[in-house]
Parts: structure tokens; C-alpha cells; sequence
């Protein structure tokens, strides 16, 4: 989590939203800081669930830690479930159920640079078609990455008809980074 930059995660959000006409449910896998979950109800959804697998992210959201936070906890349209995105996707233990217009994974840096090895799971084709198949006619799924993942991408091209990566270059500190996010995008 960091807020010294948040223009991939507000990026990541509006990818994942672009081609939404109707009906907009979106779900976030992840709320560390709440700038993806902020850039969504900004775009004026009309329901947010967001899932969180550190209860303690999600009472700082609630205790108002931040600005963003407390928006995003706040806001009548945000529901904050303490619960494993894999399970939520999966149908199995608690937290909200699909379809939703919108998936939104950002959850770890990227299969390639995970901070928790569980979440290997959560890239590999498996969850990947689950995630794709939660999603109601028209809607994308959208993956936050710290950087190319080629293996992914060709993932998500036997799941999607529709998949394409989007890199967000940035200079921070002097360095150039390349940032990049998936989407998978469900036919209408």
C-alpha cells in the first residue's frame, strides 16, 4: 500500500468502468488505502462491495483512519466484507455474490512479485475463469500489476475472448516504472 502515487490505482478503476453503460454493481478484491474503491464511487456506481482479507484494513475504514477510507466506508453505496476474494469469486464462504458489472483485482503486486504466496492461486487460470464468469454481460474484469506479466496475459487470452494489457508508465523518484493492468472484458 502506498499513497505517494495513486494514479494506477484511480486508473484501475476507470478500465475496469469504461465500458459500462447500465446497471453498474462493481466488486474491488483488496482495499488497502481506498483510492480504487474511492475512484469508483466517484464514477457515481450504484453498488460497491468491496472484500478485504485484512479485517483490520477494514476497521481502519471504519475508525476513519484516512480521508479516503472514511469516504469509502461511509458512502451508503459501499458494503466492506471481511473475507479471501478466491472464496468470494468461488461462491463458497462469506461475502457478497455476483454478477457484478465490474471486477476489480488488486489485491497483491501481480502473479509475478507476490508479497503473500497464497495468493499465487488467485492468477492461475482456475480463479481466472471464475472471475470471468461472474460477470454480467458487457462487464470487465480489471487486474493491477507492478509490472508485465506475460504468462498472465496469455492466461487470460484462453479465458477471455476479449483480454488486453494496458501499461501506465510513471517516474517516480527518477526511476521509470511501467505499471500494468489486465482486463478481461465479457461480450453484451
Amino acid at each position: 500500500m502506498d499513497s505517494s502515487d495513486t494514479f494506477t490505482e484511480r486508473k484501475l478503476a476507470e478500465l475496469s468502468l469504461s465500458g459500462l453503460t447500465v446497471s453498474r454493481r462493481v466488486l474491488v478484491g483488496g482495499l488497502g488505502l481506498g483510492y480504487t474503491a474511492a475512484q469508483v464511487l466517484a464514477a457515481e456506481v450504484d453498488a460497491l462491495d468491496v472484500v478485504e482479507i485484512e479485517e483490520s484494513l477494514i476497521n481502519w475504514a471504519y475508525a476513519g483512519l484516512t480521508p479516503t477510507l472514511t469516504a469509502v466506508a461511509t458512502d451508503p453505496r459501499t458494503q466492506l466484507h471481511a473475507a479471501d476474494i478466491r472464496h468470494v469469486l468461488a461462491g463458497v464462504g462469506p461475502g457478497p455474490a455476483g454478477p457484478w458489472d465490474a471486477i476489480i483485482l488488486d489485491v497483491d503486486n501481480g502473479p509475478d512479485f507476490l508479497i503473500h504466496g497464497g495468493n499465487h492461486a488467485l492468477y492461475a487460470e482456475p480463479s481466472l475463469a471464475t472471475a470471468y464468469a461472474r460477470l454480467a454481460p458487457g462487464g470487465t474484469c480489471a487486474i493491477w500489476c507492478q509490472g508485465p506479466a506475460p504468462e498472465l496475459l496469455a492466461t487470460l487470452h484462453r479465458v477471455a475472448p476479449a483480454a488486453d494489457q494496458h501499461t501506465l508508465t510513471r517516474i517516480r523518484d527518477g526511476r521509470r516504472i511501467s505499471y500494468v493492468i489486465y482486463t478481461m472484458t465479457r461480450p453484451s
